[in-house]
């Protein structure tokens, strides 16, 4: 897809991107996989880091009010939301996991009916889950040691937001279905989109309006309506990837995507599980450093967004050559990408150390808070490369018809690649022993599911060359 240019005298009216023809060659079939990756990642990371600049500058905007309880509030709030996100993220793995391989074989027929289908289920899905999310809230909080106003302003922030859970859920997995039939700069706007809006809202009705938190997650709302307009535009109206509903395909395929989605959304919410045990083993050392735990959970996910983006596009990519049968492509995506996820890493790691103190800073941090930012920046952020890993071997599982794998790693890694770590780390070093112990703790888990998920590849084309097949 290229950038559309405005002549001067306007053609004769066209589709902006007709639907590619059924006999079309797959797109990630042939030409350089590493190329690929490449521009699946940077588009992708484009809008993956929309979406965390958005919260990046919900919690900035924040800080501009010097008030400590409003920042450790967003810290709460945080383990809650990025629970509810990595839902979404996990029912978007099924329609890509499954409309990937659909266009790689050829059958658009069925990739539009997926489709459909997979973003009902989103739907269906995550509004029960923000359902049950939102009942709850109050004392999830509790447990993770909120107390007091910082309690009672983290439980306003998630009662607007937690209902936007849906229109989140349906937005990824346009963004999925768009980069499996390989528009990753559509996929991208749909997030850019979001973040502009966010941006924009937050200063109006936090400090226009005079809303404090409860205008920063009013803000965050409004830009997931946005996220889902604009993706469901994309696949209904540019590739006409949406076919009509269906009940009895939709019960037909609803087996297939639970499949694919349980075990995703299953795994997916290990590592904010993980992530809510680092906020309590946290909570006891006061609002500064769950204040500072904040803004690093707002800013590490930026700094290593193309990480994040590289595992969402791993999927199409390797969807298209399984379908294909191209088992020597297939190992090469896995390589290729554990390549980039080293060199993202040393990149951002190269920017997060010079800039540290800047960062801190540029938040109004000080004392604990601005000793933990300072302090992740520096020595815990080369880390992030097995987690890195992990999210590589982890869409190679889903996509691999092995989702269960993903799970498996996946909690292995928030309980007991967690939990005594950071009991270790919190009792030798405080706040800063916690932070580093917690992601050492990653590094077996990172290194044996890349093992495994070569040694799967390898079986997988055994059976295929024993005519065996995938399923």
């Amino acid at each position: 897809m290229h950038d559309d240019v405005t002549p001067l005298v306007p053609p004769p009216a066209t589709p902006a991107a007709p639907p590619r023809p059924a006999d079309a060659a797959p797109r990630f079939v042939t030409g350089s996989i590493f190329r690929h990756l490449l521009v699946m990642t940077g588009t992708g990371a484009f809008g993956l880091m929309a979406i965390f600049i958005g919260d990046l500058a919900n919690i900035y905007f924040l800080s501009l009010l010097k008030d400590v309880e409003t920042l450790a509030a967003v810290g709460y709030a945080s383990s809650v939301l990025f629970f509810a996100t990595s839902i979404g993220i996990g029912l978007s793995v099924a329609a890509a996991a499954l409309v990937a391989p659909a266009l790689g074989a050829r059958d658009r027929v069925r990739a539009r009916r997926l489709s459909t289908n997979a973003h009902i289920a989103a739907a269906v899905v995550s509004a029960i889950l923000a359902l049950v999310l939102w009942l709850l809230v109050p004392s999830i909080l509790t447990w993770l040691g909120a107390r007091g106003r910082t309690h009672a302003l983290a439980v306003d922030y998630l009662s607007i937001l937690v209902p936007a859970l849906p229109p989140l859920a349906v937005g990824m997995a346009s963004g999925a279905v768009l980069r499996s039939v390989g528009d990753a700069p559509r996929a991208m706007y749909i997030t850019l989109a979001g973040a502009a809006a966010n941006i924009i809202l937050d200063p109006i009705l936090i400090f226009g309006l005079g809303l404090g938190i409860h205008g920063a997650a009013i803000a965050s709302a409004i830009a997931r309506l946005v996220i889902v307009g604009i993706g469901l535009n994309s696949v209904i109206r540019i590739h006409d990837l949406m076919a009509p509903f269906d009940r009895l395909a939709l019960v037909e395929d609803a087996r297939a995507i639970a499949a694919i989605a349980v075990p995703a959304v299953v795994a997916n919410v290990a590592t904010p599980v993980g992530s809510a045990y680092v906020t309590y083993a946290i909570a006891p050392h006061g609002d500064d450093a769950v204040a500072g735990w904040a803004i690093i959970g707002r800013i590490m996910p930026v700094a290593f967004g193309a990480i994040y983006a590289l595992s969402g596009s791993i999927a199409p990519v390797l969807g298209q050559n399984l379908g294909a049968r191209d088992f020597v492509r297939v190992r090469r995506t896995l390589t290729d990408a554990l390549q980039i996820t080293v060199g993202f890493t040393a990149l951002a790691w190269l920017v997060l150390a010079l800039f540290a103190r800047s960062l801190a800073d540029a938040f109004h941090a000080s004392g604990a808070a601005a000793d933990l930012i300072v302090f992740n920046c520096r020595w815990v952020a080369p880390l992030f490369v097995f987690l890195g890993a992990l999210f590589v071997a982890n869409a190679c599982f889903n996509t691999l018809g092995k989702p269960h794998y993903s799970t498996l790693f996946n909690w292995g890694r928030a309980t007991v690649g967690t939990v005594p770590f950071v009991l270790i780390g919190g009792s030798l070093g405080g706040p800063q022993g916690i932070l580093l112990a917690n992601m050492l703790g990653g590094i077996v888990f990172g290194v044996t599911a890349v093992l495994l998920c070569r040694r799967l590849i390898d079986s997988l084309a055994t059976q295929s060359l024993d005519g065996s097949g995938l399923r």
